[in-house]
C-alpha cells in the first residue's frame, strides 16, 4: 500500500470523478460495482435535499447527533452537503453549519447547492480532517458520514476532533470498522480502499483512538453488518480470495459511534 500522502491523493481524485458524475455507484463508499451496498435512506428527514445527496454514506449521523437550536455544527467530508442541510434543519435559523471537504470539487458543488437555497448560515472549507482549517473550542456539535475510513491517519483525526469542539461538545460519526481479517487481495486493492472497506481499521483499535483522543463516555448508537454481493467481490477478486472472504462474511461493519469532550 501506498504511504498516507498517496492514499490521499488517489482520493481525492476518485471523489472528485464522483462529484461531477450523477451517480456514485461507479465508484465511492456507497458501491463497488452495481449495487449499492452502504448508504441510507434519507427519504422523509428534515431538511434532506435530494440533489445534495450523492449516496456516499453508510449511516444517519444527524439522526444521532443531539444537535439543538443555535448549535455550530460540523461535517467532516461534507461532499456535496447533504448532512450539512439536515444539520441545518435542526440547528436553525441562529445556527452555524460548516462543511470540511478536501476535494475541490465537492467543495464546488456543495457551495452551489447552498447558493441555490440562499442559506447564509452553512458554509464550506476546503481542508484535510485531520488538520482542520477551524480555530479550537469552536463547535458544539461533530458529525461525520463514512469518511474517517478514507484518512490514512484516524488517530490525528480524532485528536483534531477533540481540539475543534468546545468543552462539553460531542460528536456522533458514522463509519466503516472491521471485526476480523480481510483476505491479502483485498487489503491491497485500492478499488476497496475506496469504497471504504480496506482503509477501515478493527473496531476496537477505533474505539481505543477515540479514548486516547480524550474523549468521554464513548457510545455505539448503532451497529450493521454491511454485507458485500458476492457478484462484486467475484468481479474484483480471485476465487480463492472470495472463497476466504467468504469464511467470515460478517466482519465488515457500519458503526455509528457517539462521545463526549469534557
Amino acid at each position: 500500500m501506498e504511504n498516507e500522502l498517496e492514499i490521499k491523493e488517489k482520493v481525492k481524485e476518485r471523489y472528485g470523478q464522483i462529484a461531477t458524475e450523477t451517480s456514485c455507484c461507479s465508484s465511492g463508499c456507497c458501491c463497488t460495482g452495481s449495487s449499492n451496498t452502504m448508504a441510507e435512506d434519507y427519504n422523509g428527514i428534515n431538511g434532506y435535499n435530494p440533489d445534495a445527496d450523492l449516496g456516499l454514506g453508510c449511516g444517519l449521523p444527524t439522526k444521532f447527533a443531539k444537535i439543538k437550536k443555535g448549535d455550530t455544527v460540523i461535517d467532516l467530508g461534507s461532499g456535496a452537503g447533504n448532512d450539512c442541510f439536515v444539520a441545518r434543519a435542526e440547528a436553525g435559523e441562529t445556527g452555524r453549519i460548516i462543511g470540511i471537504d478536501f476535494t475541490p470539487e465537492m467543495i464546488e458543488k456543495a457551495r452551489a447547492n447552498v447558493q441555490r437555497r440562499g442559506f447564509t448560515n452553512v458554509e464550506f472549507v476546503q481542508g484535510d480532517i485531520d488538520n482542520m482549517p477551524v480555530d479550537s473550542n469552536l463547535a458544539d456539535v461533530i458529525v461525520s458520514n463514512c469518511v474517517l475510513n478514507l484518512v490514512p491517519n484516524k488517530k490525528a483525526v480524532f485528536n483534531e476532533i477533540y481540539r475543534v469542539l468546545k468543552p462539553n461538545g460531542h460528536f456522533s460519526i458514522s463509519d466503516i470498522v472491521l471485526t476480523g481479517d480481510l483476505p491479502n487481495e483485498i487489503r491491497a486493492a485500492f478499488e476497496m480502499y475506496a469504497a471504504c472497506i480496506t482503509g477501515a481499521v478493527d473496531k476496537e483499535l477505533y474505539l481505543q483512538n477515540i479514548k486516547e483522543a480524550g474523549f468521554k463516555n464513548i457510545t455505539i448508537q448503532k451497529e450493521e453488518t454491511i454485507i458485500i454481493p458476492n457478484d462484486i467481490l467475484e468481479n474484483n477478486f480471485s476465487v480463492d480470495t472470495v472463497k476466504s472472504f467468504n469464511k467470515n462474511p460478517n466482519v465488515v461493519k457500519s458503526i455509528t459511534v457517539y462521545a463526549e469532550k469534557q
